[in-house]
C-alpha cells in the first residue's frame, strides 16, 4: 500500500455499508468472528496478514461483480 497503513475502521465500515452487511455477515464471509471484526472497526486489533489477505479477496470478489467500490485510500 505505498508505505501507508489502511484505516480497518473507516475501510471495513463503507464496505458493510455498500454491501448492506452486519459485522457479523461481513466476518462470515471472510472466515473471522463477529468479534474480531469488531475488534477492528474499532480499532482495537488489525488484520493478521492471512485476515488481509482474505478480506482483499472477498472486496476483489465484489468490486469485480460490480457490488462494490472501494473507498479511497487517504
Amino acid at each position: 500500500m505505498h508505505g501507508k497503513e489502511r484505516d480497518y475502521r473507516l475501510f471495513l465500515r463503507s464496505v458493510r455499508e455498500q454491501l448492506g452487511l452486519s459485522q457479523e455477515d461481513l466476518a462470515r464471509e471472510i472466515g473471522v468472528s463477529y468479534a474480531t471484526v469488531n475488534r477492528w472497526e474499532n480499532g482495537q486489533s488489525k488484520p493478521s496478514k492471512l485476515a488481509r489477505t482474505q478480506l482483499d479477496a472477498f472486496c476483489e470478489k465484489m468490486v469485480n461483480n460490480g457490488r462494490l467500490v472501494l473507498p479511497e485510500e487517504r
